[in-house]
């Protein structure tokens, strides 16, 4: 099987497939989804829930076209396979956020890092007192 591969790497049909946009647009289309499974680590805060929709949309369409086309464009489907997955979500994401009561779980969650804060420093600064 590695040899077979090894041997349709020096064919021309592999320097053909290479040098064309079934392999480079793909290939170019990459920043997307790769920007996309990055900003899961982001603040729900921070996700355009319009954009996020239009990207999702757009990656499953092209996902049909990529298997549609013929000669089929494995690499274009998969980059648009894992962007929808990524931008799917990201929308699940912003509407747990926005919709179902994530955004104020933060805030009673940041209210009580704050209480605990001021609590704290409350306690060192009796104890600073209490050195003085």
């Amino acid at each position: 099987m590695a040899s077979g591969f090894a041997a349709w790497l020096r064919s021309p049909a592999a320097r053909d497939y290479f040098m064309s946009t079934h392999f480079w647009g793909p290939v170019a289309n990459w920043g997307l989804p790769l920007a996309a499974i990055a900003d899961l680590k982001k603040d729900e805060e921070v996700i355009s829930g319009s954009m996020t929709t239009a990207l999702a949309a757009y990656s499953t369409v092209f996902m049909r076209f990529a298997w549609r086309v013929q000669p089929r464009n494995y690499l274009l489907f998969a980059c648009h396979a894992t962007n929808a997955t990524a931008q799917y979500t990201q929308l699940a994401r912003f509407c747990r956020y926005h919709y179902f009561g994530g955004k104020e779980a933060s805030l009673k969650d940041a209210g009580e890092v704050v209480k605990e804060t001021v609590a704290s420093a409350a306690t060192a600064v009796k104890d600073a007192q209490r050195k003085v």
